[in-house]
């Protein structure tokens, strides 16, 4: 579920990083315990903690996770908050839960539709036109939005890799802007709902849907539908603000000295304004396992529209995303879910849709945009899975 390849940086650049005031030593913690409780008679808790053990390595400095299943659940931490002071991780951290939020925004727009408020199949053009340029003639109904294949046309950014972003962590770009960037290129030259197009666009733009219908903000709206009825008292957008406010575990982003050493650069603070509806959200592992839970029973969004999370679009070449999720298969079994990741921060949650398995996790991956897999992290997977 990784989305962007890690870029080499140029040797100037690292070595200006490197020796900046949030550049952190590499690794300078001791490896912490790994810690775990299990109610009942829950998942093996041994896989799990040897999943763990070890941290802080070269691809994470802290983890929590969270299994479910019919016999019990086994909750773990394990890792530092901090490299400098080595404290063990804080097992209730809040973090960076990145295109997790995209769960959040499709489960606000559904509720909207079962409320009569939104027509999933209308044209978004008629709800944002002064958004859209005469350029998009083809209709995009706002359940291409949901699902993906939009053919809209990814927004600007602050740059394209590590370092050119990370210079303008404390800077804001607006979602309107972003939106509106993205309207500017075009629209893509296929038919909307005929190819599958993983990008945020398409829920920076729900999000401007969102605030269109209802009058209130994105961030009183998600509240308002989804964070209040699921429990998630710990979960909150921060929208300019660059801190994660509350008990946290730090995060940070290996960079290569000229020398082909790495550092690790502190990423903790960050203005994430511009990924808003599409990953600005900061949560809390227990917070995720509520809304999973909650969605997944239809205490969040009603039938039919719950059907939508779990219905790719039909007709597409190797669709595997729906409204908010996506699927896969572990064997016989069908896992539905959703990963989000920000710099210093990689984070999942997903099930059974009986919920007979769940897994929540977040990881302070070392490389969390790398398109390469995580060995910690495939760790957890395992031995949740099993």
């Amino acid at each position: 579920m990784r989305a962007r390849t890690h870029t080499v940086l140029a040797a100037s650049v690292v070595l200006a990083l490197a020796a900046g005031p949030l550049a952190a030593p590499a690794l300078a913690a001791p490896p912490a315990p790994a810690s775990g409780s299990a109610d009942r008679q829950g998942p093996a808790g041994e896989a799990l903690r040897a999943a763990l053990a070890g941290l802080p390595n070269q691809y994470a400095t802290a983890a929590l996770v969270r299994v479910g299943t019919p016999g019990g659940d086994w909750h773990g931490s394990a890792g530092v908050r901090d490299l400098a002071g080595g404290r063990p991780a804080h097992p209730e951290a809040r973090f960076r839960a990145g295109s997790i939020t995209k769960v959040v925004t499709a489960a606000i727009v559904l509720r909207l539709a079962a409320q009569d408020e939104i027509d999933l199949d209308a044209p978004v053009q008629g709800y944002l036109p002064d958004l859209f340029t005469p350029d998009f003639e083809r209709p995009i109904s706002v359940r291409h939005l949901l699902n993906h294949t939009s053919g809209i046309k990814p927004g600007d950014g602050f740059g394209d890799d590590f370092a050119e972003v990370y210079s303008h962590r404390y800077e804001t770009l607006t979602p309107r802007q972003v939106a509106a960037s993205a309207i500017a290129k075009g629209p893509e030259d296929f038919v909307p709902g005929t190819r599958q197009q993983y990008l945020n666009i398409n829920y920076t733009i729900l999000g401007l849907l969102i605030e269109k219908v209802t009058g209130g903000s994105y961030a009183s709206e998600a509240t308002r539908l989804v964070l209040r009825p699921a429990g998630m008292h710990h979960t909150y957008f921060p929208g300019t603000d660059p801190r994660i406010r509350g008990p946290h575990n730090r995060g940070y982003q290996a960079v290569e000295r000229p020398d082909g050493t790495t550092r690790l650069v502190d990423v903790t603070e960050w203005n994430q304004a511009d990924r808003w509806a599409a990953g600005d959200m900061i949560s809390t592992t227990a917070d995720l396992e509520r809304l999973l839970t909650k969605l997944f029973r239809g205490k969040i969004v009603p039938r039919p529209e719950l059907e939508e999370m779990f219905t790719p679009p039909v007709g597409v070449p190797g669709a595997s995303r729906s409204a908010g999720l996506e699927y896969k298969k572990v064997g016989d079994q069908v896992f539905w879910g959703k990963s989000g990741s920000r710099y210093g921060y990689s984070a999942f949650i997903g099930g059974t849709r009986d919920l007979s398995r769940t897994l929540v996790y977040s990881v302070n991956s070392t490389d969390a945009k790398s398109a390469e897999s995580n060995p910690v992290i495939d760790a957890i997977t395992a031995a949740a899975l099993k």
